[in-house]
């Protein structure tokens, strides 16, 4: 049997736990006669699950007959690419070409065959929607890891005109924090700033210990000992389990350096790369307390005001670094990174 488990980022394994409650709230409010908000932004640290669960999202709209989906790629031209995927989709192109709309693509872009060569996208892509329309279709477009680029701002002005003419699209985009907060902030897109934005939580270590439980046949207290070293991190269930998985009959003991190693290269190394000194600093001081430290301490120890510890706090948080659940304290919420943190230090000091 192969492993249930998987390293690949994005990918559907098939040993997953699902976010029902955030999934069925994106997918009751576009099911709904009126939806309170056409887009949706889903963020959190790398390997928290943003692609899984815009898949899972994905293929149970794609399931209804009255929906299409369509998925872009953030770094390429997504007028373009748009066009040119719906129109080939094969619930909705004998639509298309019942009423007349063909569309031929080349290297200059889009034309309209027998009607009008060199129509923009943009174009093509109301006439499309306004046929949807008529025979009672939807579109959801989903873009993953987003960032602040030209493609990306281009097609959320043409996003924005599509809705404002009450065209059926809606959209689904995922992205780390920092670049979904750049993205929404951008003071010519409101209307992305308006938009719900998911943050994905650590996953519920009880389901993540019932799902060991089952796959590797062990009592509660063993799979509560392996769901607790993941801290609910998407990533790191994945991979644990898979270690679990080639390394059948080792101790947990045993498994925790190529644990650690594939945690850091995998993830904490550009983690930690993208930190500025300073941040670096206040992680570290963190560590010096193992589990959670008092905020009012952590300011003493760095010397901070409280307004500047702030400042560096919600850096950390949108980093999705940080566990401020506790109040008035303060933890690291990723598994091992304390030791990680350490560890790397020493090696950067050397």
């Amino acid at each position: 049997m192969n492993n249930p488990f998987t390293l690949t980022f994005g990918a559907l394994p098939e040993h997953f736990i699902s976010r029902p409650v955030m999934t069925n709230r994106i997918l009751d409010d576009f099911l709904s006669e009126r939806p309170s908000s056409g887009t949706y932004m889903i963020t959190g640290v790398r390997g928290s699950g943003k692609t899984v669960m815009l898949t899972e999202l994905s293929e149970k709209v794609r399931d209804r007959d009255e929906w299409v989906t369509v998925e872009l790629n953030p770094e390429g031209d997504l007028m373009e690419s748009l066009t040119a995927k719906l129109y080939n989709i094969e619930k909705v192109k004998p639509l298309f070409i019942k009423s007349k709309l063909s569309i031929s693509f080349g290297g200059s872009g889009v034309s309209f065959e027998r009607v009008d060569p060199g129509i923009t996208s943009e174009v093509a892509i109301e006439k499309m929607l306004e046929i949807m329309s008529k025979h009672k279709k939807r579109l959801l477009v989903t873009i993953d890891e987003v960032s602040n680029n030209e493609y990306v701002r281009r097609f959320a002005h043409s996003f924005q005109i599509l809705i404002r003419q009450k065209y059926p699209i809606y959209l689904v985009m995922t992205g780390l924090y920092e670049n979904i907060y750049n993205l929404q902030n951008e003071k010519t897109l409101t209307f992305l700033y308006r938009a719900p934005r998911i943050t994905l939580e650590p996953l519920n270590i009880r389901a993540v210990a019932s799902n060991y439980a089952s796959v590797f046949d062990l009592d509660s207290d063993e799979s509560m000992r392996m769901a607790k070293l993941t801290n609910g991190y998407p990533f790191a269930f994945q991979l644990l389990g898979y270690i679990q998985w080639k390394h059948k009959g080792k101790s947990l003991d045993s498994l925790m350096p190529e644990y650690d190693q594939y945690l850091s290269e995998y993830v904490y190394d550009k983690i930690w790369h993208e930190l500025s000194e300073k941040d670096k600093k206040v992680v570290l001081a963190i560590c010096e307390t193992e589990g959670f430290v008092k905020v009012r301490d952590l300011r003493d120890t760095l010397g901070m005001s409280s307004g500047l510890f702030s400042t560096y706090r919600d850096k950390l948080i949108r980093k999705g670094l940080v566990d401020i659940s506790r109040y008035g304290y303060i933890g690291l919420l990723l598994p091992r990174f304390r030791e990680y943190a350490i560890a790397r230090n020493e090696y950067d000091n050397l």
